[in-house]
């Protein structure tokens, strides 16, 4: 007896809605004309101080063609019509959203103005009316009212309902069931963007015998379309059926909202309209709508049971953390702005203003400033791109705040995304192919490099990434796209970001008797592609560490006083260094003077020559090759460190004053790493007393003969060396390939 239940359901169902609509009904169709009274009836001032009727003037700009959209604000609704109002359109925003567009049909006024340019739309709209006045002279009860053109059919607008300025973001932990039907504001990250595809609201057919229209109105992103009408078949017309642009976009919580131990929740948000491609991935948003469930029927709702999904329709969305393409400044500001720039020392107190709370690290500071404000971008005229973001690698000691600059390079950056090796995969970080839940097809959702596009990625735990992964960042850091070729998808994706990468040595802390290549576990050429690379070391110095204590403690006796401490004269505040490098970032592309690129080209000639005698002398004495390389990447890389920091002053052109202050990061920075672990850094080769200990070893040891290695130890030191000098020696005489190490490393022979 199934379908008896069903039809006693259905009556019953049908019974509870009959005896409650006659109030329902009566209720909104005062609601209506109220709010008609309040489109006509609204004023505000205008710039001079004159009465405006607000809406009106939105509908004037509708009735001629000008405008697409009409915002109703609820905090006129409140002014206007009271609390109570405004609360009944908050609670059940769909509803009144098409009661306000029915008041809008009816206080519409009469264009003032020709349109530009006839449509579809107007000849088919014609030819209706025409029809349905034929139709109403011939027959003698008139026109079916079944048949009615619709009124959304009819409608060239969009109704948006905006909330109240006092409506606080919910996080998305907190939107419950009671948020069903109402307005509500949300605030996350864009994870994922479908593309704008059309999708049908009302659904024109004709009649196969006579011609006759009839209309489907279309609610959600699924109907069933009519074949049959009156013993009738049907077709659906396509020209002159009404679609609306419609885009699926998936927002995230922010990492700061995430409980310790949590996943992310996410929603799927729907904008319609004029509203699509307003976001892309990595934005972060707050988006006003209305929290619906999604409609389900037929097998898919059977096999769902009593479970829904939810989702948000979009009335408003509103970007932050806008990029330096986006930032437009006020003629005060841009005054204000140009005034630091003509100061001497713009530059230390720029630096400085980054991460004021980390004690020391000068120079990576400003290493982290040029790359926040970037080199220039070259575009050549055969097509080929030629980088300008700047890449950096700080690799160091455990506990010099390595990852605490990368977060708040993360945090200060108008675009950035922050991620760790560990956690990361080349397809996470890349692109990865997933399935549309609208259309079923297969897309791309882009990685965090993609979503760092015109922005940074920082990448901590650089080191504990796999290597297969490791490689997926060739292609970004130096031709900044991302090619694939997966699922049947062949593309290239653009990803025009600064990596900012953190790493550890291979044994945890440096080890100053280590040459860098047994130290570094990184490939040549993931390290030829970094502009600068830091070497962090935790040095023992009495003076620097009482400092350095004095500092910490200080921090965490002032609390939460520490978070609001005064900015000093040396520096600048969060925002206005914001307002800086994105106003930079936007205003200013230079180039490099003739006398500054004279001077780039001689300090290359005499690095590469000076390094080239080393690499000689170094396999000489059988030591391992250099870790990292200074080849013509790096030239390139002087010439962004130069235009970076002419940027940084607004000036469109590099000068030699550039140039040398780039050379000094640059010796500060890769260039120390590419000499560390050698034992003299200017000559190249190795040390007399390092040489005179080497023949006494092998005049200790004949060949063939084993000796302990502490022994060797002992007897050096008994010579007048240190223990360290006696290491080097050995190490240095074994990758010669004169003595061997036994699997313990506790005794040596000599072969040769």
């Amino acid at each position: 007896k199934p379908a008896a239940v069903a039809k006693h359901l259905a009556r019953s169902c049908k019974d509870m809605q009959t005896d409650a609509a006659p109030a329902g009904d009566n209720t909104y169709d005062e609601d209506g004309e109220k709010l008609g009274a309040f489109l006509q009836d609204y004023t505000e001032e205008d710039e001079v101080g004159n009465p405006l009727r607000k809406y009106m003037k939105v509908l004037e700009q509708v009735a001629n063609r000008e405008a697409r959209r009409v915002d109703i604000e609820l905090d006129d609704v409140a002014e206007h019509m009271g609390e109570e109002m405004a609360e009944k359109v908050r609670r059940n925003t769909l509803r009144y959203k098409e009661i306000i567009a029915c008041a809008i049909d009816n206080v519409l006024p009469a264009p003032t103005a020709a349109a530009a340019d006839r449509d579809v739309f107007d000849v088919l709209m014609e030819e209706r009316t025409r029809a349905a006045a034929a139709a109403a002279s011939d027959a003698v009860g008139g026109v079916d009212p079944n048949n009615k053109v619709p009124a959304e059919l009819t409608r060239r607008y969009q109704v948006f309902v905006l909330p109240r300025v006092k409506d606080k973001s919910v996080p998305l932990r907190q939107v419950k069931a009671k948020h069903i039907g109402s307005l509500l504001t949300l605030k996350g990250i864009v994870t994922r963007v479908t593309e704008v595809k059309p999708q049908m609201k009302v659904a024109t057919y004709t009649c196969e015998q006579d011609g006759t229209e009839v209309y489907q109105l279309v609610h959600g992103t699924t109907f069933m379309p009519q074949t049959n009408w009156n013993g009738m078949t049907l077709h659906l017309q396509t020209r002159g059926s009404k679609f609306e642009k419609f885009q699926e976009v998936k927002i995230q919580e922010e990492p700061d909202q995430v409980p310790q131990g949590h996943v992310p929740r996410a929603m799927t948000v729907h904008l319609y309209g004029d509203m699509t491609r307003q976001c892309a991935a990595g934005d972060t948003l707050t988006i006003s709508g209305v929290f619906l469930p999604v409609p389900s029927s037929g097998f898919r709702q059977l096999k769902a049971g009593l479970i829904t999904n939810t989702f948000l329709e979009a009335m408003s969305v509103e970007k932050h953390k806008k990029s330096s393409v986006d930032f437009t400044p006020t003629a005060e500001m841009q005054e204000e702005l140009d005034e630091l720039a003509e100061e001497p020392e713009v530059y230390s107190k720029l630096a400085q203003s980054i991460a004021p709370e980390i004690f020391g690290h000068d120079d990576v500071k400003k290493a982290l400033l040029l790359l926040m404000v970037g080199g220039a971008t070259r575009k050549m005229s055969d097509g080929m791109r030629i980088r300008g973001d700047v890449n950096i690698c700080l690799m160091g000691d455990p506990g010099v705040a390595k990852s605490q600059l990368l977060k708040y390079i993360a945090n200060t950056a108008p675009r950035a995304v922050y991620t760790t090796g560990k956690g990361s995969s080349g397809v996470g970080l890349t692109a990865a192919v997933v399935r549309d839940t609208v259309t079923g097809d297969l897309v791309l959702e882009g990685g965090a490099l993609v979503l760092a596009d015109m922005g940074i990625c920082c990448i901590d735990e650089f080191d504990k990434m796999e290597e297969g992964d490791r490689t997926a960042i060739h292609e970004v850091m130096e031709q900044q796209t991302v090619s694939i070729a997966k699922a049947g998808i062949t593309t290239t994706l653009n990803s025009r970001t600064s990596v900012l990468a953190a790493a550890n040595p291979v044994h945890g802390r440096y080890h100053e008797d280590k040459n860098a290549a047994e130290q570094v576990d990184f490939q040549t050429t993931i390290l030829s592609r970094f502009d600068m690379i830091f070497v962090l070391k935790d040095k023992h110095d009495a003076e620097f560490d009482g400092k350095l204590a004095k500092h910490i403690i200080n921090l965490h006796v002032q609390g939460g006083a520490a978070v609001e401490r005064e900015v000093s004269e040396d520096e600048l505040d969060v925002r206005t260094l914001k307002r800086y490098i994105a106003f930079a970032r936007k205003t200013c592309s230079p180039r490099l003077s003739t006398e500054a690129a004279e001077r780039l080209n001689n300090y290359y000639v005499e690095v590469r020559k000076g390094l080239a005698s080393a690499d000689a002398e170094s396999e000489k004495q059988g030591k391992a090759p250099r870790a990292v390389p200074i080849t013509v990447r790096q030239l390139e890389a002087l010439v962004r460190i130069s235009e970076s920091h002419a940027k940084m002053r607004l000036d469109p052109v590099a000068t030699a004053d550039d140039v040398k202050q780039a050379i000094e990061l640059f010796t500060a920075s890769t260039l120390q790493a590419a000499k560390l672990g050698e034992i003299t850094l200017e000559g190249g080769g190795v040390s007399e007393g390092l040489a005179e200990l080497r023949q006494r070893i092998e005049g200790m040891v004949a060949i063939g003969q084993m000796r302990g290695k502490s022994e060797i130890i002992s007897q050096a030191v008994a010579w007048g060396f240190s223990e360290r000098d006696a290491e080097n020696a050995i190490r240095s005489l074994v990758g010669a390939e004169q003595f061997e190490e036994s699997r313990q490393g506790r005794r040596l022979k000599r072969v040769a």
